[in-house]
């Protein structure tokens, strides 16, 4: 068969494809449980540390900062030198806070990102090396161990009074360059043999839906709602099949409840809005009158000021100019029964601009007939 034929055949199909998913719009709404939420006890864990970088060309912290000195001969005595504050002048150094995320589940060895943040006056930390530093967690104990060079996303060089600088040189990103040192696991089961599924975005009808896709899937009265936001699970099997049984939970299928819900920037001019959203029968009479007022101050200064007339000033007229505008693009609609994307697109079809629309959204919203809660960001 000719290539063109096989590729025409071939949009054929993913054409076919589409049409058959849009025919189902159930199995489209639907959403794994894994995008949902997730389980109580499975979460992420903020480490921080405080460090030294070395090896910076001059751009590092100056010597007003005391807090570097203090930091650099801490680190020479632990190595067994002895320097004097008055002995260190070096601008080759800068103090550093650093920061990494440890996974829910850990071993020693694991290697993960660290972000290397100056706290000092240093200017740049390109090519800079960062000293053994702990990072620790919430109860103080180390984690992790993060040494290695920085890799720096901008540069920041001075001559002669010139300056150039491109994007922030005063923080940097050790890739991998953190070894975690503790294990940790989540602790997911409880002591009650229960598990808890949170729903990232409370809802009832949520909640209730997860519960019933729960028990049609493990058996009736595993799942219940204990909230808004928290459904749960029952383990009733050996330890050793958890892992199975909550894999099994998080790849169900189940369409989430949607509330109604508007969400406008007014810096971009964006509307965001589930085009079901539902509007009560509403006349939208949109159009502005456009008022200028300028006002231009001239000095009448006579053409003899001394000597003849010594009693004569100058006179000072103001001249005021009136403009009125009509605004173009004005419309007059009524929308019976009607939804956020009717309206949305009668109004692009009147030329109506974003700014406008989400004035007209804002109205409608105060006048009842808006069945939505609106969030300006």
């Amino acid at each position: 068969m000719p290539a063109p034929a096989r590729l025409l055949l071939r949009g054929l199909a993913v054409l076919m494809a589409s049409a058959l998913l849009a025919g189902t719009p159930a199995t489209a709404q639907s959403v794994m449980l894994k995008g949902l939420g997730r389980f109580d006890g499975w979460r992420d864990n903020a480490l921080i540390g405080y460090g030294i970088v070395t090896g910076l060309a001059g751009s590092g912290d100056t010597r007003r900062n005391e807090v570097t000195r203090q930091a650099l001969r801490n680190v020479l005595s632990r190595l067994g030198s002895t320097v004097a504050d008055d002995q260190i002048n070096s601008r080759n150094v800068a103090v550093v806070i650093v920061t990494a995320t440890l996974p829910a589940s850990a071993n020693p060895g694991d290697r993960i990102d660290a972000i290397v943040s100056s706290i000092g006056d240093a200017r740049s930390l390109a090519g800079g090396t960062l000293l053994m530093t702990p990072l620790l967690g919430p109860d103080q104990r180390p984690y992790a161990l993060a040494q290695g060079s920085l890799t720096v996303g901008g540069y920041d060089f001075e001559a002669n009074l010139n300056r150039q600088q491109r994007n922030y040189p005063t923080s940097g990103v050790l890739p991998g360059g953190a070894t975690v040192e503790s294990a940790v696991d989540a602790a997911i089961l409880k002591s009650d043999g229960q598990v808890s599924f949170l729903l990232t975005e409370p809802s009832f009808t949520t909640a209730q839906r997860v519960a019933e896709a729960i028990n049609r899937a493990q058996g009736h009265g595993i799942a219940e709602v204990k909230n808004a936001d928290e459904v749960a699970i029952r383990f009733t099997r050996p330890r050793a099949q958890l892992a199975a049984f909550l894999s099994d939970i998080e790849n169900l299928s189940v369409e989430p409840g949607r509330s109604p819900r508007i969400v406008i920037n007014e810096r971009t001019g964006t509307v965001v809005a589930g085009a079901d959203v539902r509007i009560s029968s509403v006349v939208v009479s949109q159009g502005d009158l456009k008022v200028t007022i300028t006002s231009e101050n001239y000095a009448s200064q006579p053409s003899f000021i001394g000597g003849f007339a010594s009693d004569v000033s100058s006179l000072l007229v103001t001249n005021t100019k009136l403009e009125v505008e009509q605004g173009a693009n004005n419309a007059v609609m009524s929308f019976p029964n009607t939804t956020v994307g009717t309206l949305v697109q009668g109004l692009a079809r009147s030329r109506v601009d974003t700014r406008r629309m989400i004035g007209i959204l804002q109205a409608i919203k105060a006048a009842g007939a808006l069945h939505a809660d609106i969030l300006v960001q």
